[in-house]
């Protein structure tokens, strides 16, 4: 590592201690056992890079950043417990968590012990619509939102799929059919009346039923919302069945883990995420020093790392990191960030977020378009 850590790890079994030499307690909270430990790891990975440097200048306000880490697994339950076990150890803010099925539940007790919340990767409008319907200040994100994802993912299918058959998949979880009725309903506003919309059931090996179905139906394109470890299986068992329909998906996907899960069956999978932003020259630096602790930031590494700059530089700015003034200050300023300049609207999402067309092509996926 290039500097040394403050880390305190948390897990739903571990007992709670206080940080021994900071002055500041972040918790870190996400999926780091189970189908979604590689955005887990992407988010701790992400959090501990820049804690190092920040401490390293002397930390925020004159105080040292120490690290606890708790696992969610993307379990709403254990969501809910690894929140309170936060509040109890007297974190001032809470990066997390990657599942909006998460993030959601746990919101309640971070509001109700004023803890700030930034989540880098839970896109489902609710977490910051709900939170500003309850007139609560704390809850935000530096990631987009899937009603703007979906608009997206629907304009490109209804352009090049409109006289096809189209077939609609989801999860079940907030995520998932989040996505995809958000990208239902842009298709049926431009015209576009899918063949097919049904659920399926995460976590499970075998998909080859879903494969049958899609295939006698003759479904031209397939969109599913859900996450890349059940995304990856269903493009695997297409391919066995020889079913070359066009899959596409939504930013659980933005993972070279899904070659693995797919193997070669994932040639031409379409998913939509944010612009790259290793590609920013803001985050130039940070990339290559992430890189020479041989991990690729990608994923949602850089949007953990702003979600964390964007606290830092509010602390400075409010003078504290008591709510609800570093809320106020985040919400009255920009901040510059390895995802570029951000800025918040009142609900805590950040204004005009991008989103692109990825694909996966030789093994890698690269942006193919707006």
């Amino acid at each position: 590592m290039l500097f040394p850590r403050l880390l305190l790890a948390l897990s739903l079994t571990a007992g709670l201690a206080g940080p021994a030499s900071a002055d500041i307690l972040m918790a870190i909270n996400g999926p780091m056992t189970g189908s979604y430990a590689i955005f887990g790891d992407q988010m701790k990975r992400g959090a501990e890079f820049i804690v190092d440097r920040l401490n390293a200048k002397g930390g925020v306000l004159g105080q040292k950043i120490a690290i606890m880490v708790g696992d969610d697994a993307c379990d709403p339950k254990q969501a809910v417990a690894v929140a309170n076990k936060a509040a109890t150890a007297g974190a001032k803010v809470v990066i997390g968590h990657y599942c909006s099925g998460s993030s959601i539940p746990a919101s309640d007790v971070y509001h109700e012990n004023d803890i700030l919340q930034i989540s880098p990767a839970s896109t489902n409008p609710k977490l910051t619509d709900d939170a500003a319907t309850k007139g609560w200040k704390n809850v935000f994100r530096t990631c987009g939102r899937d009603d703007y994802q979906g608009v997206i993912a629907g304009r490109w299918i209804a352009e090049h799929f409109k006289d096809k058959k189209i077939a609609i998949l989801h999860d079940r979880s907030p995520y998932g059919k989040g996505l995809a009725d958000a990208t239902k309903a842009e298709l049926n506003k431009l015209g576009v009346k899918e063949a097919l919309y049904e659920a399926y059931n995460p976590g499970e090996k075998d998909y080859s039923a879903i494969i049958s179905r899609l295939k006698s139906l003759g479904a031209d394109m397939v969109y599913i919302g859900g996450y890349h470890t059940e995304v990856g299986l269903m493009l695997r068992q297409a391919r066995d069945q020889g079913f070359n329909a066009q899959f596409m998906s939504g930013d659980a996907n933005a993972t070279d883990e899904l070659l693995g899960i797919a193997g070669p069956a994932v040639e031409g999978f379409l998913f939509t995420f944010g612009p790259d932003p290793r590609k920013n020259p803001a985050a130039k630096e940070t990339v290559e020093a992430i890189k020479a602790q041989n991990f690729e930031p990608e994923g949602y590494t850089l949007y953990t790392v702003a979600a964390v700059q964007v606290w830092a530089d509010a602390a400075e700015k409010a003078g504290t990191v008591d709510m609800p003034k570093i809320a106020e200050a985040i919400r009255g300023h920009s901040f510059d960030t390895v995802l570029g300049t951000l800025a918040f609207d009142q609900k805590g999402d950040i204004k005009d977020p991008k989103y692109v067309l990825y694909e996966f092509k030789n093994g890698k996926y690269s942006e193919v378009g707006p």
